[in-house]
């Protein structure tokens, strides 16, 4: 009997593996494929010039600028209507018909296609709001997407704070209000950190809504203003690997490393102040 569940348990483990190691070549694989075609491309010329009018010359400057700003602008719009709505839903909403309903709007909004929301900014902020193709209402339209990945994750993250510590901190006169903003939310923050980045990850490297919104395919000036369009990352990428012909690889793979840095550079930075604020943690 005793060698049976042995056996079971090393087969077990050996499944495990297996598909840990399924799961975790692929990624291996393409980091090293990008590394190793691109890192030559990677310089100081190629980093902080602009691409030329043909695009098979010059560096990313401009696809860089405009992916931070568009990155930087989604952030402000999105992080703090994400948050508060997961705080309303965790600490606020009374279980209901109307409260599923709102999570299971949220759930399903983010198994949305990301080019259904590029129609849908394009239709509402281009062209019903009159802002045309600008960074404004590319932003408008990426925080859209990130929002559901935000909120479920900011709630499951208040969520797991144990329940004990707000009745402590309302048993002293705190109020409702000061319970989450001073109890809840800085514990909650490691969980909120994930999913916030992994979120605003997904945006730095989606293309689709961003075609319909504020992608540039050349601009011989960087943005001026959020209601200017921008060229971006991801985009610039598309452009150069499948409409402009005999362009160089060496641009195309150090374009693709160059977002793959800053995804990774993204994941990393959160990696580290999770693990700042979970040193901090009370529990």
């Amino acid at each position: 009997m005793m060698k049976s569940r042995n056996l079971t348990q090393t087969i077990a483990f050996a499944v495990l593996r297996a598909v840990t190691g399924v799961v975790v070549i692929p990624v291996v694989l393409v980091i090293y494929f990008l590394v190793s075609h691109g890192w030559h491309a990677l310089s100081w010329h190629f980093l902080t010039s602009a691409p030329s009018g043909d695009l098979k010359n010059g560096g990313i400057f401009s696809p860089i600028v405009g992916t931070l700003y568009l990155v930087g602008c989604t952030i402000i719009l999105a992080l703090p209507l994400g948050l508060l709505s997961a705080i309303y839903l965790s600490e606020y909403a009374k279980p209901g018909p109307i409260t599923r309903l709102v999570r299971l709007a949220i759930v399903n909004l983010a198994g949305v296609p990301s080019i259904v929301y590029g129609l849908f900014g394009y239709g509402v902020f281009c062209i019903l709001l009159q802002l045309k193709e600008c960074i404004l209402a590319g932003s408008m339209t990426l925080a859209l997407l990130i929002l559901p990945v935000i909120i479920v994750a900011s709630e499951e993250a208040l969520s797991v704070v144990p329940h004990s510590f707000r009745e402590a901190a309302m048993a002293l006169g705190a109020t409702k209000w000061q319970t989450t903003y001073r109890i809840v939310l800085p514990n909650a923050v490691p969980g909120i950190l994930t999913g916030s980045i992994l979120g605003i990850s997904r945006a730095a490297g989606e293309t689709a809504p961003i075609l319909f919104t504020v992608a540039a395919l050349y601009m011989p000036h960087l943005p001026r203003s959020i209601f200017d369009k921008a060229m971006v990352l991801p985009y610039h990428l598309f452009q150069i690997s499948t409409q402009v012909p005999d362009c160089p690889p060496e641009i195309q793979w150090g374009t693709a490393l160059t977002l793959l840095v800053i995804a990774v550079g993204m994941n990393v930075f959160s990696s580290i102040l999770r693990v700042r604020f979970r040193k901090n943690r009370a529990w």
